[in-house]
């Protein structure tokens, strides 16, 4: 790898923190193993000015999701469990409303955010597991179709294998993913524990924007109740690249679980994209430059992150950042081209060109809602498809009859349409959101 390529890395990274104020980002890359770049930008601390290290402390959101995943596959691989098992073999009480047969949801629909689940308001009040069942069995909610049909990323079907997992081993959730892989992987600066989080030093500040003001604001780190089996580890990159090991066959003489079982975890079950697919908790590129590209990334208070692998090469790469909305996946892929030896902007897909017609985009507008927080508007003016979201306004285009795209960003909208002229539901931000009646 030449100091070159690393320089130009480094350019952009500088200059992204800049356009987005990013407080502070650590960043490392192993092949194999071998550490081939480490480094932190920017401050742990606005107020001390506290640099950021490989070693620095940050949330790692829903690249937690992996850990997960990681321990029912260690379950499945010990006899305990299958994957094509119903739910309710494990956990009797579950039940979806207005799902006639609960034994067709399966723990990989768990796994894959397929269970048909739509967003549901989160409770991080509620702090066991067991009650999250009843949570879910006792909301009313329409569900997005049968499980398997459609992909929405729902973390409230996704947490109940923490509690298939604290069922079968008789022991809390946390205490387990510490115990079977923290632990073993020698992830000392990881944990799942706001108290150990005290007590360690280097640990980042996670910040907000000022919605009025655009200026960064401390906040506290975020109290998750049952949430934390879905993005409750804070880690480092450090610690990242030893768990990246285990899907690679890197230098680690722990036996976590077997190469077969999590290979599982990047075959693709469902589409998510022109060119990307989901698997087990994990996104799956199949060609991406000849290799295949499988990460995660994450968002939560205080937290933008992103993790993943190129198995081909035997590479892993980490990228945490302590502030929330922040392009962590872009840093990150940035990061993988640069050991490919690819264009630092180098893409997943492009989304083509497409010259809607005034009635297509019609079908389109309108207003669409998640019960797990807001709504999106769309709207046609002068014969430009505009998203409204968050209080801010994003001019759109066409890539296909149903599908727009986000100019600012090229990040694609799909939408779904049944019997009626009009889209029921389009998928945005990973999410199903269903047109408001």
């Amino acid at each position: 790898m030449t100091i070159t390529k690393w320089s130009a890395f480094e350019s952009l990274v500088e200059r992204r923190m800049e356009e987005e104020k990013i407080p502070g980002i650590a960043i490392a890359v192993a092949q194999y193993g071998n550490v081939l770049y480490e480094r932190g930008f920017g401050y742990a601390d606005l107020h001390t000015k506290e640099p950021i290290n490989p070693d620095t402390v940050f949330g790692c959101a829903s690249v937690t999701k992996s850990f997960t995943v990681m321990s029912m596959l260690k379950l499945a691989e010990e006899g305990r469990l299958k994957l094509d098992d119903p739910v309710h073999l494990h956990l009797p009480e579950f039940e979806l409303c207005g799902l006639k047969a609960s034994d067709s949801v399966t723990i990989q629909h768990l796994m894959s955010h397929t269970t048909g689940l739509p967003p549901l308001p989160r409770r991080t009040e509620i702090n066991r597991l067991n009650d999250h069942l009843m949570y879910i069995a006792g909301e009313e909610y329409e569900l997005l179709g049968e499980p398997g049909e459609y992909f929405s990323y729902c973390n409230d079907a996704f947490l109940l294998q923490g509690a298939i997992i604290e069922r079968l081993t008789n022991r809390l959730y946390r205490r387990f993913v510490t115990e079977k892989i923290l632990a073993p992987l020698g992830m000392h600066r990881s944990t799942f524990s706001l108290e150990e989080i005290a007590k360690m030093d280097n640990v980042s500040v996670p910040y907000m924007k000022n919605g009025q003001t655009g200026e960064l604001e401390a906040v506290p780190w975020p109290h998750l109740g049952n949430y934390e089996v879905g993005g409750g580890l804070r880690s480092t990159v450090k610690d990242l690249l030893r768990y990246g090991s285990v899907f690679v066959g890197g230098d680690t003489e722990q036996h976590v679980v077997g190469k077969q079982w999590l290979e599982m975890m990047w075959q693709p079950v469902h589409q998510v994209g022109r060119n990307l697919f989901y698997g087990l908790a994990l996104d799956v590129v199949p060609d991406y430059a000849g290799v295949t590209l499988v990460s995660h990334g994450g968002s939560l208070q205080g937290v933008s992150s992103h993790f993943g692998l190129v198995p081909e090469k035997g590479l892993v790469v980490a990228v945490l950042i302590n502030a929330t909305s922040m392009p962590a996946e872009a840093i990150w892929r940035a990061a993988v081209n640069t050991t490919l030896g690819l264009p630092l902007e180098h893409d997943v897909s492009e989304e083509p060109h497409y010259e809607a017609t005034l009635e297509e985009l019609q079908k389109l507008a309108g207003t669409y809602q998640s019960r797990e927080g807001g709504s999106i508007s769309i709207s046609i003016e002068q014969g430009t498809p505009i998203l409204t979201f968050a209080d801010e306004s994003y001019v759109l285009r066409a890539s296909d009859s149903d599908t727009l795209v986000i100019v600012k960003n090229e990040n694609p909208m799909r939408f779904f349409f049944k019997d009626d002229e009009l889209a029921w539901a389009v998928f945005f931000g990973f999410r199903m959101w269903t047109r408001q009646k």
